[in-house]
């Protein structure tokens, strides 16, 4: 199959799609046209890709959970470990997030706004 139609099948731009492969995270074969070609694993493992990245993994981690589901001998609690670790990394970005939600809905509501030129935004920014 041809990468556009792997696009259409995966949901994955053609860029990113030749990004992985570029970086050895996907294989494609080449045909004798020199296009890439792939393959029923080879979508399935763009597929489990593309879902990692909906998630939040990095590339690396991404990496580390296809060599494991792809490796009948892998050990779950190596799964579990990266998932866990992501998680708190989620968690931790999560609390830093509500952090600066509150600051920015501080600095708004102390704004008067109008056709002023005093304004507690800027003033709360520059301290």
């Amino acid at each position: 199959m041809k990468i556009g139609e792997v696009a259409k099948k995966t949901g994955l731009t053609v860029k990113s799609i030749r990004y992985y492969h570029d970086i050895g995270l996907i294989c494609a074969t080449r045909g004798e046209n020199g296009y890439r070609e792939y393959d029923k694993p080879q979508i399935d493992s763009l597929r489990f890709i593309g879902h990692c990245r909906d998630l939040g993994f990095s590339l690396d981690d991404c990496r580390s959970l296809l060599d494991l589901k792809l490796n009948q001998d892998r050990d779950a609690e190596d799964v579990k470990r990266l998932a866990k670790t992501h998680l708190e990394m989620v968690s931790d970005r999560i609390t830093k997030l509500q952090a600066l939600e509150s600051q920015l809905n501080h600095l708004i509501k102390d704004c008067r706004g109008g056709h002023q030129p005093d304004c507690a935004i800027l003033s709360g920014l520059s301290e």
